[in-house]
């Protein structure tokens, strides 16, 4: 819990141009190492990575595809259990504005993929404040589980980034999904931030929200309908086939969550709280009472 507070107290505002420039550095340093994976159109960068997940046969699970591009490097951690870990390791800082960057994720019938970030990931402004796509599509077969926890968004002054989650769900498919968000570094103000969560159980519609924060987002939203004057947000979803018979009920979670049951065998948890390390330990131990 520790290292959720050293990875969202990072450089003050004044040293943002200085980041920046070293990031250009940095990117300009390895696009050689990455021309053949990611690719540049416009004013930015391209990448996909590209996870599967399958059952081995023998109670564990396989990684037929692992490929990730450019900034997108693929690890696969120690397991203990059945599930293949995999670790999303960001090879360059980012997302610049301009770029789209993509994760997609598979677990085929039978299979558990468990997916994580080593870091938090910001959001930055680009030469051309153009803003910056980060898509995650994840696709969970029947008898299959699928958790997608990465570390947080950190949402950088004069960014702009537009980050849609879809998930697809068979009917006996079980997710853990937890989305986190942080508006600024540590006394900075924030950037423009888009979010939009989906998820579809059976081609069924269980969840579609929307959340839209910083200069330029529509009026209220920092205030006490939505944020009121927090920096730190975050959303978690959990889909498992016993909650159509023992559905959790609604209920405040402590002072900065409530847990909201959705249109099936699934629930909302939504935190919002002065930093991170609040909302990650609001969060973590809301997943550990559902899934207990």
């Amino acid at each position: 819990m520790d290292r959720v507070g050293v990875t969202v107290d990072l450089a003050p505002q004044d040293d943002t141009h200085g980041l920046r420039g070293g990031t250009r550095g940095l990117r300009a340093g390895v696009r050689g190492l990455r021309s053949g994976t990611a690719s540049r159109g416009g004013a930015g960068l391209r990448a996909t990575a590209r996870i599967e997940a399958r059952a081995d046969g023998r109670g564990g699970t396989a990684l037929p595809v692992l490929d990730g591009e450019g900034p997108l490097a693929l690890r696969r951690t120690r397991s203990t259990g059945p599930a293949a870990r995999v670790t999303l390791v960001g090879a360059m800082s980012g997302p610049l504005g301009g770029d789209h960057l993509t994760v997609e994720a598979t677990a085929h019938a039978g299979s558990a993929l468990h997916i994580t970030t080593a870091a938090a990931t910001l959001a930055l402004p680009g030469q051309d404040r153009e803003p910056a796509r980060y898509d995650v599509r994840v696709s969970v077969a029947e008898d299959a589980e699928l958790h997608w926890l990465p570390e947080q968004l950190i949402s950088v002054r004069d960014s702009e980034l537009r980050v849609t989650t879809r998930a697809d769900l068979a009917a006996g498919a079980r997710l853990v999904l937890r989305e986190e968000q942080v508006l600024g570094r540590t006394g900075e103000a924030s950037g423009r931030l888009t979010s939009r969560l989906t998820v579809r159980r059976a081609g069924t519609l269980l969840l579609d929200q929307e959340l839209s924060c910083g200069p330029g987002a529509p009026g209220g939203w920092d205030g006490p309908a939505v944020l009121a004057g927090h920096r730190a947000v975050g959303q978690l979803i959990v889909v498992r086939p016993e909650f159509e018979q023992r559905r959790p009920k609604p209920a405040p979670l402590g002072e900065w969550a409530a847990l909201t049951p959705l249109a099936g065998p699934g629930v909302l948890v939504t935190a919002v709280a002065p930093d991170a390390l609040r909302v990650r330990r609001t969060l973590d131990e809301a997943l550990r009472d559902l899934l207990a």
